[in-house]
């Protein structure tokens, strides 16, 4: 296999592991990367007070893994042009930690908001949460709306700026996907948390008001200094405004091929894994939503 990281994809039967796995084959064409499909086996722990039957489950259960991971290998050649160099693993253990290793040695993880074996009123489930949270690498959340059950292709990608240090690494991975796709990129900057309420007199005519506007059209432009010269070929846009976060991410993301936040921003708590807003956007989203968590030292 190349020693280029690879984009890896976590399926395990459901509908939206294919839609996963066309996004990340998609994704890793257009990037030059290889695709690393992997399944994991998980044996539940009562399965083996009986070693005849813990035996004949599991091979029934690799059986599986292993028809599944041909199909999804398929699926993939089937979503791009051209060649793209596909491995495929079958692990077995915690699907959580077997996932969160691998995010160790790729560029990134993809997968989709729930699986089999999540209840059916979760919008993301546990082990979607649990990757996005301690996986090492940008995790892809590939959620929203689709064409024939394919993940939008057509849009801008739009990133969540604020100034933290995260957002950094955010931006520098939507200038790499909107170049590879040959998409506009939004960077969006949103400043609700600069407490300035239209009661005390603050609106936009204001001269605190508007004196704000300008510090975060500052802090926007420091932030995409640099990029814009790596990255000649990607038409950017800029939006800076007070609102919610979330709420107008989420506005951009019904339009957007893909939105890309930091996992957390500069009003996170130092020590969560997840920010509000990142996590909101996981349940909001209208298309596949890439977090990327801050680099450790």
């Amino acid at each position: 296999m190349s020693a280029i990281q690879p984009v890896v994809v976590a399926v395990d039967g459901s509908e939206a592991a294919s839609s996963a796995v066309v996004w990340a084959a998609r994704t890793a064409a257009v990037l030059g990367r290889p695709l690393h499909i992997a399944t994991v086996v998980h044996i539940p722990a009562f399965y083996y007070s009986e070693p005849y039957l813990a035996e004949s489950f599991k091979d029934e259960l690799r059986r599986t893994a292993r028809a599944r991971l041909d199909s999804a290998k398929i699926l993939a050649h089937q979503s791009v042009d051209g060649d793209l160099e596909v491995v495929t693993e079958q692990l077995d253990g915690s699907v959580s930690d077997s996932l969160i290793e691998l995010s160790k040695r790729a560029y990134m993880v993809a997968v989709g908001p729930r699986g089999h074996g999540e209840f059916t009123g979760l919008v993301v489930g546990s082990v979607t949460v649990s990757i996005v949270s301690h996986g090492e690498s940008p995790v892809a959340v590939v959620r929203g709306r689709t064409l024939d059950g394919q993940p939008p292709t057509q849009g801008p990608v739009v990133v969540g700026v604020d100034g933290s240090e995260n957002s950094i690494e955010a931006i520098e991975h939507a200038f790499e996907q909107a170049s590879a796709r040959g998409a506009t990129l939004i960077a969006v900057n949103v400043w609700s948390d600069v407490s300035v309420q239209p009661s005390l007199g603050a609106t936009p005519d204001d001269p605190l008001w508007s004196s704000i506007q300008t510090g975060e059209e500052v802090v926007l432009a420091e932030q995409l200094a640099g990029f814009t010269e790596r990255y000649p070929d990607v038409a950017v846009e800029r939006v800076v405004a007070r609102d919610r976060p979330v709420r107008v991410l989420s506005e951009y993301a019904e339009t957007a091929q893909l939105v890309v936040v930091g996992s957390r921003g500069r009003g996170g708590f130092t020590g969560m894994l997840l920010g509000s807003t990142s996590r909101a956007l996981l349940h909001t989203a209208d298309c596949p939503v890439l977090i990327v968590r801050h680099s450790k030292n």
